[in-house]
């Protein structure tokens, strides 16, 4: 079979609005000329037509402990939406369920790329005025790593900045407090001192500009951001609660008084295309490097939009053969 012409996966069970809204995002995908694979339990796609479909008689839910529950129900539409990739059935999977069972999943039925000492969740994070959004990674899959898998963290990410976002030369930072080189915990400082070497830099064509800040997260200057797991995903979440402090504050004022209500429509046409630049649902998804297929872990309040995007994500990076760039540059 032609591998481009294989299906991505798409656990229908996973996520807060499934599996409507998992199943309108796969439809939108079909439209759109992508295959698609739904898994899941019969009694909800025992209807579906138009999409090819695959059953499965569990449900790992949000608040499962990942591995227990990637262990016992093996017969999950998570489990076997990333079987589906292993056994060569899908080029892809995403899901917007429980996240560490996705990455349990991919694990144990996709495999590590050879050389790579831990996977990494790698989010988009929108930048307003930039075409390109900034990568943060790890942003949850490691609360604890070690210095040299940083350095690992940065290859992958200027990798996967190349391949989805056409970033030739990716700028990488290393996320501290403080610019200087001697700030920063130990795991910071003895990361910065493996970053700076030119080795690994030239093997994914990555450049490594040092420590940058919680500010700069958006900044358009830099285009990878690299931390640990426990950092990652604080940084990440605290971001996340600021955006929607500060968009629930400015309908507030916006629906406030008459006259507010008229300046909000003569502010509309302009704040439009800020509020499509941050919204959650143009990015479908951060993708786990480091497996030996590709894995999309969705957010878990994906509308149809953003399952659509994580699903055309998927396909391009797979067709792209992005899992075979990034085992190109690791074991050299």
């Amino acid at each position: 079979m032609d591998h481009n012409a294989l299906p991505v996966a798409v656990d229908a069970m996973g996520g807060d609005n499934a599996p409507s809204d998992i199943i309108k995002g796969a439809e939108l995908a079909i439209e759109a000329g992508i295959p698609v694979l739904l898994i899941g339990h019969p009694d909800v796609l025992s209807d579906i037509s138009g999409i090819p479909t695959k059953f499965a008689s569990e449900i790992i839910e949000m608040g499962e402990d990942p591995a227990t529950a990637v262990r016992k129900k093996k017969d999950s539409s998570l489990v076997r939406s990333a079987e589906a990739v292993r056994d060569g059935e899908a080029i892809a999977m995403i899901s917007a369920g429980n996240t560490g069972a996705t990455m349990a999943s991919a694990l144990l039925k996709i495999g590590r790329i050879r050389g790579v000492s831990r996977p990494a969740i790698a989010t988009p994070i929108p930048v307003p005025g930039s075409e390109n959004p900034n990568i943060l990674l790890d942003s949850g899959a490691n609360a604890e790593c070690q210095p040299e898998w940083l350095v690992q963290f940065a290859e992958m990410g200027a990798v996967y900045a190349r391949d989805r976002f056409n970033i030739a030369r990716p700028k990488i930072g290393l996320l501290s407090i403080g610019e200087e080189p001697g700030k920063g915990s130990p795991l910071v400082k003895e990361a910065f001192e493996l970053l700076d070497d030119q080795s690994w830099q030239s093997r994914c064509s990555g450049d490594f500009i040092g420590n940058v800040e919680g500010r700069d997260l958006m900044n358009p200057e830099i285009d990878v951001i690299v931390t640990d797991g426990f950092t990652g995903n604080v940084a990440l979440k605290t971001l996340e609660g600021t955006a929607k402090s500060i968009v629930s504050a400015l309908l507030e004022v916006f629906s406030s008084s008459s006259d507010a209500k008229e300046g909000a429509k003569l502010l509309a046409p302009a704040l439009l295309p800020l509020y499509e630049t941050l919204d959650p649902e143009s990015v479908g998804g951060a993708i786990l490097l480091g497996i030996k297929g590709v894995a999309i872990v969705s957010h878990g309040s994906s509308g149809p939009k953003a399952i659509f995007n994580a699903i055309s994500t998927a396909h391009e990076l797979s067709i792209d053969k992005h899992v075979q760039h990034l085992e190109h540059v690791i074991k050299q």
